[in-house]
């Protein structure tokens, strides 16, 4: 499944903490948006939510942005949209 992020970085913790349309909003406590430990702490954050590994979490387009687009693998679609749908 394709899913679409926007980094908040400088929180106080890392968590997801809204979704706006299909665009989760995920608050992340390091700096920059461009790191690479942005991105694998991204990785995690969003592995945990989900309940997948961190080797299923891609992502495939914003390394250095905000604005990035993950693909997530290690469960159904309908899964991940069950999930996704928790989400307020």
């Amino acid at each position: 499944m394709i899913i679409k992020v926007r980094v908040l970085p400088c929180s106080t913790k890392n968590e997801i903490v809204t979704r706006i349309g299909s665009v989760l909003r995920v608050q992340l406590v390091t700096k920059e948006v461009d790191s690479e430990e942005t991105n694998k702490v991204l990785k995690k954050v969003v592995a945990e939510f989900f309940g997948i590994k961190e080797k299923n979490v891609y992502i495939r387009k914003g390394q250095k942005g905000k604005e990035k687009t993950i693909e997530l693998e290690g469960k159904s679609e309908e899964d991940f949209r069950q999930i996704l749908d928790c989400i307020p």
